[in-house]
Formats: C-alpha cells, structure tokens, sequence
C-alpha cells in the first residue's frame, strides 16, 4: 500500500453570513459574519490531517496575504503543502455563503479561477505523488482536462480514486470518471445531477435511489449527505441510511467535506465499508454544530465517541 493521502484541489477563504433576524430582500440585515479557512480540498486535507493521516494538498493561490493565511493554519494542522501553487499577480480562491437562520445554506458564490493553474503538467511533474499514494482524492474546482490526469494516474499505479463534486454546479465535470472512482460524496442536489435526475422533480426521499444509481454507474462506493445531514449510502453490497445525529446545526459549510475525510481515514485503515461511512456520519454530527469549517480539535477519538451504531 501507498504512504499517504493525496488530496487535489480547491483552496479558499470561506466568508459566511448568518441573518439575526430573518433576511429583507433589498436592503442590509443585521447578522453575524465571519471567515474562515475553506476550499473542499483543503477541508479534507485538514480533516484528514487533524486525523493523524500522512497527507499531501496539490492546490494553488494568490500571491497574497489571504493565501498565506489559509496555507500557514493547514501545514499546521499536519497537511503537506509543498505543492500548493503560488500564482503571482492571481487572487487567492473566496467562497461566500448567505446562511438561513437554522444554519443551512441559501446562496453561495466562489470564484476558483486560480485553480485554473494546476494543469495537467503540473500534475505530471509531481507523478512520484501519484505513484505512492494510497488514496488519492479530486474536487470540482478542476478543470476537466486536469480531471483526466488524476483518473490517468491513479489508474496507472492501481490507487482508489475518491471525488467531491464541490458543487451542483460543478458536478457536470465528475461525469465521465463515475466509473473510475472508489467513493463519491455528493449532496442530495449534486448526486441529482450526476444522475441526470431533474432536481425539480427529486423527492429528496429517494435519495437511497440516487446512491444505488452512482454505483449502477460504476462508483464503488456512493455516500450522499441529506439536507438534516444524514447519510444514504450504497456499495457493491449493501445500501443503507444512517440518521442524522445532532443537538444544534450551526453552520453546515465543511460538513460534506468532513464525511469525505472520515470515510477515506476509514479506507486507508481498512476498515469495512459500513465503518467508514459510520466514522463520516460521526464526522458530520460533529462539524454541523460548529461555525468552524473544519472541527478545530478533531480526533479518533472523538469520531468514535460520536459513533452512530
């Protein structure tokens, strides 16, 4: 087996809005406002990190102070970010969410161009990653063309290829690699969308179906997170549900990210299917309740103290 984690992608500054009243259309509204350290990429690389994972982050960002202040806190949550990209006279990569008030998302917008700059050849000249990597892990902020390289290789030295679509509207470009990969997680919308399913007419109780869909497509391992942050999952041999589990949503930003991370901790420790998807339903009762992306003491043990068996 490989030496470590290689997860490729998205790194942003995450600015979240969270009405104190309700929102009035047309005009500001008190709330509460903060940033903090963001990308689907970068998330699960801190997660993964926090975890105890060997873990290296192939990203990019601005010649900037944001970029310097999301990159120094990840190296020191025990990410690799030798090969995180600095592109000169580019602006780091920002997320923006508008919160309802429970804590859910209503709009966001991010601007990944930065993400532009790792190229095929980027990756190709960072090959040896590739070939001793246990697992290695995409996000939709890629362009398509980089997409086919991490597929290339991960099938070259045989590594379990894993992928978060990042967003509905990203979700597009995961299509044509359903079949190349070990575990997607997507969201209830997004996995619409990779099924080509019209999310006007999803019943977001059939969400079991969306997961057996992926795997009829050729995914491995399909784990969809719910709106109330449950899970769905099917595998080669089994499909199933497993209850949210929570006191408080806070904020749900990072939530996705985390069962990812938890679920790919699982893999690299070869642990049966089930026990990882538990080990990212843990992960997900634990990030929803904090404002934090990132659930900043994160632990083993703390997974399984959250255990939902």
């Amino acid at each position: 087996m490989g030496e470590h984690i290689l997860v490729i992608g998205a790194t942003l500054l995450d600015t979240k809005g969270k009405p104190v009243a309700g929102l009035e259309p047309g005009t500001s509204n008190p709330a509460h406002i903060r940033s903090t350290r963001g990308g689907t990429a970068r998330n699960v690389a801190e997660n993964l990190g926090r975890l105890g994972a060997d873990v290296y982050l192939i990203s990019a960002i601005g010649a900037d102070l944001t970029g310097e202040q999301l990159i120094g806190p990840t190296a020191d949550a025990g990410v690799n970010v030798e090969n995180v990209l600095t592109v000169p006279d580019k602006n780091t990569g920002v997320y923006m969410a508008l919160l309802e008030d429970d804590g859910s998302l209503s709009v966001a917008l991010d601007d990944v161009r930065v993400m532009n700059h790792i190229t095929p050849d980027y990756l190709r000249r960072r090959e040896t990653l590739f070939e001793k990597a246990a697992l290695i892990m995409m996000d939709g902020s890629l362009m398509t063309e980089t997409m086919d390289t991490v597929v290339e290789l991960a099938e070259r030295y045989d590594v379990p290829l894993c992928a978060d679509p990042s967003s509905a509207r990203l979700a597009y470009k995961l299509k044509p690699f359903l079949p190349s990969l070990h575990l997607v997680v997507p969201n209830q919308v997004e996995a619409a969308e990779l099924c080509n399913v019209d999310v006007n007419d999803f019943d977001p109780d059939d969400t079991q179906e969306l997961a057996r869909m992926l795997v009829k497509a050729g995914v491995e391992n399909s784990v969809i997170t719910r709106a109330d942050f449950g899970l769905d999952y099917a595998t080669s041999d089994e499909t199933g549900v497993i209850e949210a589990n929570y006191i408080e949503k806070i904020d749900n930003t990072g939530t996705g990210d985390s069962v990812t991370a938890a679920i790919m901790f699982g893999m690299l420790n070869d642990l049966p299917p089930i026990q990882c998807i538990r080990l990212g339903a843990a992960a997900a009762s634990l990030t929803v309740q904090t404002s934090e992306t990132v659930v900043p003491d994160l632990s083993l043990d703390m997974l399984y103290d959250h255990l939902i068996v």
